[in-house]
């Protein structure tokens, strides 16, 4: 449909629908007008503020291991298989 039928189409819907369109096109625009900020300024990860939010805990010293217990303790569902 062009931009012309478009126009056409509106005066004949009901005055909810006209609102609803306004309301689209104000959001629309308001988008257009503020681009996204992940696309404007990308934060290296590095820089992130949560990277090493974990740093002081000394159960995590070791992820590798603090990973092999959370899976060992919480994921392990092999006692539900005994007798």
């Amino acid at each position: 449909m062009t931009n012309e039928e478009l126009l056409k189409e509106i005066p004949s819907l009901p005055d909810s629908v006209k609102l609803r369109i306004a309301k689209m096109i104000a959001s629309f625009r308001k988008q257009s007008d503020h681009p996204s900020s992940d696309r404007a300024a990308k934060v290296p990860l590095r820089d992130e503020p949560f990277v090493g939010m974990w740093s002081d805990r000394e159960d995590m010293k070791d992820p590798v291991e603090w990973v092999r217990n959370v899976r060992r303790t919480d994921w392990d569902r092999s006692d539900r298989w005994k007798e």
